[in-house]
């Protein structure tokens, strides 16, 4: 009796653990990162490597929480990648071809157009994501089918504008470069880790998620996603509130240009290449469901830093990149069996 209690309680625990989604992941950070270690002769436990991690990280946190919202409300962006592309590149010319600056203007002489670049590629971002309003709500265009249309426009118009070559122009990498721990020796000690951009990031995605679950947007997000119909009768404009959800998404997206552009000293075309799917990887590995109703903000974000953990633990152990898109793939596929796990759970 004493053993079948014991066995009941273990997959009582076991259960538990597979319904929370939060510390499934940290479970997965903890493994990946013990395993990477090992392989790389400890050199993976390093600042360098994490302030590596945590750059890459807030190139893509911005458009996986813009993701998470979209796939809450039960809907799909998959414009994303192409917008970080399109804004970075409009910013890139109003400094290059409108101010006609370049990138000898460095440092803080350049704070005044980088602000100039930060608002133009935000607003780049809110025209993508009234674009995809209209033919949401307006044409009544499925989601997909929308936002793959913006994707391939806002990536041709990429390429057209800045001639499918970079738009070098006025940049301050020190916004970008980690910061140092002042009073030591940063020749024989890496100490940098958190730059002004990745936390100027954290900032705005901790603003979000607060607003996700905390305020009446949330609130409505969810509503949105769970039932559409249900939450219309409860008295939920869904048309302006989809609207307001893909206005973020595209203004969140155009600030990841400003900061491929502030990264890269120029705007790209194809800095926000193959980006959307990696939004969504994290979207999905950090616990949304597709089926829209569910996800979390720190799940997501957890999720985005599972990414560029896999990244930088395959290139420190000299494993091919290859290698990313498999492993990449089976978390995805664990995420989503995680999540029928769940269900069939809630169901008992």
């Amino acid at each position: 009796m004493t053993d079948s209690k014991q066995q009941l309680s273990m997959k009582d625990r076991a259960r538990s653990l597979v319904g929370n989604q939060t510390s499934l992941l940290i479970i997965v950070m903890i493994v990946l990162a013990g395993i990477f270690t090992a392989f790389s002769n400890g050199t993976f436990l390093s600042t360098g490597v994490f302030s590596t991690i945590l750059t890459d990280w807030g190139a893509l946190i911005l458009l996986a929480v813009g993701q998470t919202l979209v796939v809450i409300s039960g809907g799909i962006d998959l414009s994303v990648g192409s917008t970080v592309s399109l804004s970075t590149v409009v910013a890139g010319y109003v400094l290059v071809k409108v101010m006609h600056l370049n990138s000898t203007l460095t440092g803080s002489a350049a704070w005044g157009p980088l602000a100039i670049a930060a608002l133009v590629a935000v607003l780049t971002g809110l025209v993508v994501g009234a674009i995809n309003a209209v033919l949401i709500n307006v044409l009544k265009i499925v989601p997909f089918i929308a936002t793959l249309s913006t994707f391939g426009a806002a990536a041709g118009f990429a390429i057209i504008i800045s001639g499918g070559m970079p738009l070098q122009g006025p940049t301050d990498f020190t916004l970008i470069n980690p910061i140092r721990i002042p009073g030591i020796d940063v020749q024989t000690c890496d100490t940098g880790l958190l730059s002004p951009m990745v936390i100027l990031m954290m900032i705005v995605i901790t603003g979000v998620g607060l607003f996700l679950h905390k305020a009446r947007f949330g609130l409505y997000t969810y509503a949105i996603g769970s039932n559409a119909f249900a939450a219309r009768a409860a008295g939920i404009n869904v048309t302006r509130h989809t609207a307001k959800i893909y206005l973020v998404s595209g203004a969140l997206s155009g600030l990841a240009g400003f900061y491929a552009y502030v990264r890269l000293g120029g705007g790209s075309p194809s800095s926000g290449a193959g980006m959307e799917l990696y939004a969504i990887a994290a979207t999905v590995i950090g616990g949304a469901s597709l089926m829209g109703g569910i996800g979390r903000m720190w799940g997501t974000a957890l999720g985005t830093l599972i990414l560029f953990t896999v990244q930088s633990g395959l290139l420190m152990t000299g494993v091919s990149p290859d290698w990313k898109q498999i492993v990449v793939a089976i978390l995805i596929a664990a995420a989503v069996a995680v999540q029928t796990l769940q269900k069939k759970n809630g169901a008992r």
